[in-house]
């Protein structure tokens, strides 16, 4: 049995987390047990129950924090300043880079199938989605319509499932990327 940690050093949501999310990211969700985490952690598996119902809570919540991630890289590119036409490049670029960059955390984000899991995923994902649909629509230089931008952003998560473990990054593919980039922003810029 694992040694307890001292009371100086209480078990926090922050540290669960952050084991758990090393753990999903090494061994895939179906591997990992809340056993396993807590004997990583040197407590018992009955203090992560007081953070956490059950795994799925807590695969939730390291996946909401990978949203987060692709949050911030939105709001980063719509502070840039510069044209409407460079932020939805940089920002389509920047959604394919965070997807081929953080290859087993998109899958988890996008792809990962569980039952238990997708009910718990939806808040965080549906968030994040809006956020980009707003971002696209507000620097968007034409009307676009809703479904133009769901196309848009299939069109990105299509190039990035097609090289989801056939390249290491997006550097591998940063010229063939960038061309599907504009090739999708094409869609939302006035023509000239």
């Amino acid at each position: 049995m694992s040694p307890r940690k001292p009371a100086s050093q209480e078990l926090t949501k922050e540290m669960i987390v952050k084991e758990a999310d090393e753990q999903f990211k090494q061994k895939g969700f179906q591997h990992v047990s809340m056993r396993g985490i807590a004997k990583q952690l040197g407590c018992s598996h009955g203090a992560l129950y007081y953070h956490f119902k059950n795994k799925a809570e807590l695969f939730n919540e390291v996946v909401a924090q990978y949203f987060e991630q692709l949050n911030q890289q939105i709001d980063k590119t719509v502070q840039l300043e510069t044209t409407n036409e460079t932020k939805l490049l940089t920002l389509f670029l920047a959604f394919i880079q965070f997807g081929l960059d953080h290859q087993s955390q998109y899958e988890f984000m996008f792809l990962f199938k569980n039952e238990e899991v997708d009910a718990l995923a939806k808040p965080a994902a549906f968030e994040s989605y809006e956020k980009f649909a707003q971002t696209v629509h507000s620097i968007a230089t034409k009307n676009v319509s809703i479904s133009s931008i769901y196309a848009g952003f299939l069109s990105l998560h299509g190039f990035i499932s097609y090289y989801l473990g056939r390249t290491d990054s997006y550097l591998e593919v940063k010229e063939v990327a960038q061309h599907h980039a504009v090739f999708v922003q094409r869609a939302f810029v006035k023509d000239k």
